[in-house]
């Protein structure tokens, strides 16, 4: 489904561009996705030689689940020595919390197609564990225990 753009992409930045055919939800679930976009970016890594490419102007990117394995990526190399320092990540739309799914972007953008407030939620239920029966308790934010909730709301909240 990104073949046309990563190509163009490619040919505007003038940089080589890897895009990592990763296993789909809900057949495949976590941490399948994560592991496959993993894996092939330690190996592209390894073999920068082998592609011609600076090991100084690696960036990994990703839009919608994409953009929340990139930022897993990214934040997996970050405390690796054996590897070359990813220089940035571009996270496009990325599905980063799924703590609370009433917080203001929620209720503002519910009803703005194509990525609906209940259809993010839906999604993040199908690449978790392939089972959307606890939706009405993830959008009523039933499903996180409130210690849960008390410990991240520093970073997960309407401030």
């Amino acid at each position: 489904t990104h073949e046309e753009l990563c190509r163009f992409i490619a040919r505007e930045s003038e940089s080589v561009v890897v895009s990592v055919g990763y296993r789909l939800a809900p057949e495949h679930k976590y941490p399948a996705a994560y592991e496959d976009c993993l894996s092939a970016t330690q190996h592209f890594l390894q073999h920068l030689q082998l592609y011609a490419v600076d090991p100084a102007r690696v960036t990994v990117c990703g839009d919608s689940a994409g953009g929340n394995l990139a930022a897993a990526v990214s934040q997996t190399l970050a405390g690796r020595s054996d590897l070359p320092r990813l220089r940035a990540q571009i996270l496009i739309y990325p599905g980063l919390q799924a703590l609370d799914f009433n917080l203001p972007s929620y209720q503002q953008n519910r009803g703005v197609p194509l990525l609906f407030r209940e259809r993010a939620a839906f999604y993040m239920l199908q690449y978790l564990n392939g089972n959307a029966t606890k939706l009405e308790e993830v959008l009523e934010g039933s499903h996180i225990p409130v210690d849960t909730k008390l410990k991240y709301r520093k970073w997960v909240s309407p401030d």
